[in-house]
């Protein structure tokens, strides 16, 4: 069965009937711009095929309940406040409340959720599931909230509600993403532009190698990241890392007396250029050529911002050494997915020799596919 008609199923079963509709949103790889989202900077998200399909219906009692073919016990809430709900149903909470708390009246209703975003593998699977109830949400109750706004009501859900100190990258993309098409996003101003990513074109294609080796943004690391980015910004006397240039950096960086510090502005600066140069050459059809620049910001992120670990290292390695034109880790880290830009007779041969790598390491064996640009959330 389909995502669509496991989840219509499981709403039947939950709640005898029908839902009224079903919406989906999907999950994204982050093609470049890793962490800078919260630095005001620019990021390349693209929408993955794989998305989070929620059935919804008005609910009797009024009050909000969701089950989800992922979890075994459904929730049901009220109107809460952060942290009352907790656990998954706490992403949903959050949707309700962040609406409630931007001055919208949400309708009660019911909701059975089904995936197939890997869960734990750095594509936003928690980023769909906001953007699907929000786009839910606001579909059934006629809600007046343009496109622009949406994804900070989702990320306020995430921050707030749930303790997820993310920047706007993953629900920017799961509601704002096109088919074929990257979002530029400037995570200051919200400006977007859809650049064009029709590799099958170019006979190219996007490897995505789950690592297995799941990452948690809700612990200690992503936080004290982010802290000490905005400590740096404070002591440059920047409002953020985005506004130090990457010729500015040098005296920058001897403004900072700590060692950590430094290599983490460093990774910023120079990361929000390769997110520039990366959409320079997109648009001018030199699609090959961002290849270098997926490796370096793998490597940033491995020696400045200390974020990779040793499963996504190993698939990187394997899969420039199989041909890739480059590679990098895409998400928060500390696990998550690797993705490698290849020529697509090359993809299945990139897999294995990652697979291949990671039976040498003794690794659990890693997960592939080839990622193609797809649609934002939307009503099915």
């Amino acid at each position: 069965m389909s995502v669509s008609s496991t989840a219509e199923a499981a709403f039947r079963e939950a709640y005898g009937t029908g839902p009224e509709g079903l919406w989906a949103a999907p999950g994204r790889v982050n093609l470049i711009g890793e962490h800078t989202d919260y630095n005001d900077g620019f990021v390349l998200p693209f929408a993955l095929p794989q998305r989070t399909v929620a059935a919804v219906g008005p609910a009797p009692d009024g009050k909000w309940s969701v089950c989800s073919t992922l979890a075994p016990e459904p929730v049901t809430f009220g109107v809460t406040g952060p942290g009352e709900v907790t656990g998954w149903g706490a992403y949903v909470a959050g949707v309700v409340w962040a609406l409630q708390d931007a001055g919208y009246e949400v309708p009660p209703v019911r909701i059975a959720l089904d995936s197939d975003v890997p869960l734990g593998a750095g594509v936003s699977s928690s980023a769909a599931m906001e953007s699907v109830v929000l786009t839910a949400l606001i579909d059934l109750g006629g809600l007046d909230v343009p496109l622009e706004r949406r994804p900070a009501i989702a990320q306020r859900a995430e921050n707030v509600y749930v303790g997820a100190p993310t920047g706007i990258l993953d629900q920017s993309a799961s509601i704002r993403c096109e088919p074929g098409r990257a979002l530029f996003l400037d995570c200051r101003t919200y400006e977007v532009e859809q650049i064009p990513f029709d590799l099958a074109a170019e006979g190219l294609a996007i490897l995505v190698i789950n690592s297995n080796a799941p990452h948690q943004h809700v612990d200690g690391e992503y936080g004290a990241r982010r802290k000490t980015c905005e400590a740096a910004a404070g002591i440059l006397g920047v409002t953020a890392l985005r506004d130090v240039s990457v010729p500015e950096l040098p005296e920058a960086l001897e403004r900072l007396d700590d060692d950590v510090m430094r290599r983490r502005t460093r990774h910023i600066v120079t990361e929000n250029q390769r997110v520039l140069d990366t959409v320079t050459l997109l648009r001018s059809g030199r699609v090959r050529e961002i290849g270098p620049l997926l490796t370096a910001s793998h490597t940033s992120m491995r020696d400045d911002f200390e974020i990779t670990v040793a499963q996504v290292d190993v698939a990187v390695r394997a899969a420039l050494a199989a041909g890739a034109y480059g590679a990098r880790m895409t998400g928060g880290g500390f696990g998550g997915c690797v993705l490698a830009l290849v020529d697509a007779d090359r993809a299945e041969p990139t897999a294995a020799a990652v697979a291949a790598a990671y039976e040498e390491h003794g690794f659990t064996a890693p997960t592939s596919w080839v990622a193609v640009a797809g649609p934002g959330a939307t009503r099915l």
